[in-house]
């Protein structure tokens, strides 16, 4: 999706077809600026080759529930990113070293992952910690009923799903879990819809090309052209890299 001098490239973080579409971006608009969805410490953790080790501080930061959900996410991305033969994150990772080799700036947009976290497990409910279990032990997202109610016939991990495959899904997942979806997607969309307002305000003439995970960013867009017709308090702290 492209704004002004902005493009917005929807990802998903196991599919090759993710690594194609940043190669093919940067080198058809050759930007001075690369946006990720990404903080300095998931930064940090992508490029390094060595497997940080979870401390007892860490869920001390988060909070019990946002260390659970970080690491039952890590283990389902790993074990997908298995299957289909490519590192969760791979996509992220070619935006950065694109940059680096391109020599242009790389800007850090998403909040800082202990604040997702910690808001994580502050607003969760019971009512959805409960809705979690059941889809678990009962297969809910997976079972075929339920995928052909969303209008999925085949789901191709390879692939990053349609708009209206991810559409459909988002809607029925904040039909189950509203409070995670405020925290998870909506709460980071401003925080990110906010960082490449100020990007596009600031560096007009410059090519931007920003690579977020798929569903992102049509909120994201609507939300940049809000900010950028009105005066927008741009007072946090923002990462270049």
């Amino acid at each position: 999706m492209k704004y002004k001098n902005l493009e917005i490239i929807g990802t998903s973080h196991i599919a090759k077809q993710s690594i194609d579409s940043v190669k093919k971006a940067i080198k058809q608009q050759n930007p001075e600026i690369v946006a990720v969805e990404l903080d300095r410490n998931r930064l940090q953790g992508l490029m390094s080759s060595q497997k940080r080790k979870i401390s007892i501080t860490d869920i001390t930061k988060i909070g019990l529930k946002g260390f659970l959900f970080s690491w039952i996410g890590s283990v389902i991305q790993k074990k997908l990113g298995d299957y289909v033969g490519v590192a969760p994150g791979s996509e992220m990772k070619t935006a950065v070293n694109l940059a680096k080799k391109n020599n242009a700036k790389l800007a850090l947009i998403d909040q800082d992952i202990e604040i997702t976290l910690k808001r994580f497990s502050s607003s969760i409910t019971w009512k959805e910690k409960r809705n979690f279990v059941v889809d678990v032990f009962k297969g809910l997202i997976l079972r075929k009923n339920e995928l052909d109610d969303l209008g999925i016939k085949k789901f191709d991990l390879s692939k990053v799903p349609e708009k209206q495959i991810i559409k459909k899904m988002i809607e029925k997942m904040r039909e189950r879990y509203p409070n995670v979806c405020r925290t998870l997607i909506d709460e980071r969309n401003i925080v990110m819809a906010k960082r490449l307002a100020m990007l596009i305000e600031q560096n007009p003439e410059k090519n931007i090309v920003a690579v977020v995970g798929a569903g992102h960013e049509e909120e994201i867009i609507k939300l940049i052209k809000k900010y950028t017709s009105s005066k927008v308090d741009y007072s946090f702290t923002f990462n270049y890299s």
